[in-house]
């Protein structure tokens, strides 16, 4: 059973707002901004890539039972629920590291493996939370631009690597684009990177991209292993990002550099025991795995309807382009209540827009109709 929009509201408005855009500053460390509103305010959220759905029920009662021992420190619970992961991946717990959010793992990967006279390199545009950590310890970080298919240009990466190139960040689903870079092409690419560069392959959206020939999750279908960091979060299909929970699975070596950059008692009481709930709550995780199913092929049906062609979606989002200027477009749904993703350079005229509830979709496709200029592109798109 699903809780109620209500429900959810009362339990988690506040964790809806907890995880705030941010932008990099021409001239300095990213700047962050709070949404200009709160759910309470009439606000639709469809920016965040959250799910709308969640938590279940089976979590929200976890979460409810947990505060209550909220007065105690959490590092009691933390190798119960590494051990559990480590079962639902059939590895070792020596191979598993928990993280305040998938991207407190990314801040410990720059952290081990970065600093001054080393390389990140990653796709543009892709996920830039691993670029401003390679920042703050002063590494060179490297951007290369996706193909023409919206997949990581491996080829192109592969020319950019170097001897001082340590970390390679994949996100796969990328975000923003929710483009899927094939198996077996980064498989290719992994074997020929040399022994010294270790690759972070971000599989956020794992749950959303589903079996097929072009994916398959490096958990899943281990790979090489030794050269892998493989991260996943509990934000997404799970619906806790809110409470900030991730994970990484690699090579006991590797894990033990990083956690020597965790954060003490980083993972708080609540996330870990409504994480190990979530992990076991299967019937929920598939039905949040449908809905979302529903709802992308519904938003390309509209999409289609108005002569649009948004980028194929492996994701809990869709990216779009509007061929008018994106922030003109972003502001537009500003000023009618909903919130959409932020630019996203070079992609100067796409939208991200992440799923929500069928009716929360409906508002979305109402502002878009009134679009100064929506029926011209029907017209000529």
């Amino acid at each position: 059973m699903m809780p109620s929009r209500r429900d959810f509201l009362r339990v988690g408005a506040g964790a809806l707002t907890a995880a705030m855009p941010w932008r990099l500053a021409a001239d300095g460390p990213p700047s962050f901004e709070s949404p200009p509103g709160t759910p309470d305010q009439g606000f639709i959220l469809l920016y965040s890539n959250e799910n709308s759905y969640g938590p279940s029920v089976r979590v929200l009662d976890a979460i409810a039972s947990a505060a209550q021992s909220s007065n105690r420190y959490p590092r009691v619970r933390y190798n119960p629920l590494a051990e559990k992961i480590a079962g639902v991946h059939h590895v070792s717990p020596d191979r598993v590291l928990l993280g305040c959010g998938s991207t407190e793992i990314l801040r410990m990967a720059a952290c081990a493996f970065l600093g001054k006279g080393k390389q990140l390199l990653h796709a543009s545009p892709t996920f830039e939370a691993i670029g401003r950590y390679a920042a703050s310890v002063d590494s060179e970080i490297i951007a290369v631009p996706l193909t023409s298919a919206f997949a990581h240009d491996l080829d192109a990466m592969l020319g950019r690597v170097h001897s001082s190139t340590r970390l390679v960040y994949i996100c796969n689903p990328n975000n923003p684009t929710a483009s899927l870079t094939p198996r077996k092409d980064l498989e290719t690419f992994i074997s020929k990177l040399p022994a010294s560069t270790l690759v972070v392959l971000d599989e956020a959206y794992h749950h959303y991209a589903g079996a097929s020939g072009m994916y398959a999750s490096f958990l899943d279908h281990p790979f090489d292993d030794q050269k892998l960091i493989v991260v996943r979060t509990f934000s997404k299909v799970y619906g806790l990002a809110g409470l900030r929970l991730g994970y990484a699975i690699a090579a006991p070596k590797l894990i033990q550099e990083m956690r020597r950059f965790a954060t003490q008692d980083n993972v708080n009481a609540i996330a870990t025991e409504s994480a190990a709930v979530a992990l076991d709550d299967a019937e929920a995780v598939n039905d949040f795995i449908q809905r979302n199913a529903n709802d992308r092929q519904e938003f390309f049906n509209q999409a289609m309807a108005r002569a649009l062609k948004p980028i194929d979606s492996h994701a809990n989002f869709v990216m779009m382009n509007t061929f008018h200027a994106a922030e003109d477009v972003i502001q537009h749904f500003r000023k009618n209540n909903i919130l959409i993703g932020r630019q996203f350079p070079p992609m100067d005229t796409y939208i991200r827009v992440s799923l929500g509830r069928p009716e929360e979709m409906r508002a979305f496709w109402q502002a878009w109709d009134v679009l100064p200029w929506a029926k011209n592109l029907m017209m000529h798109h």
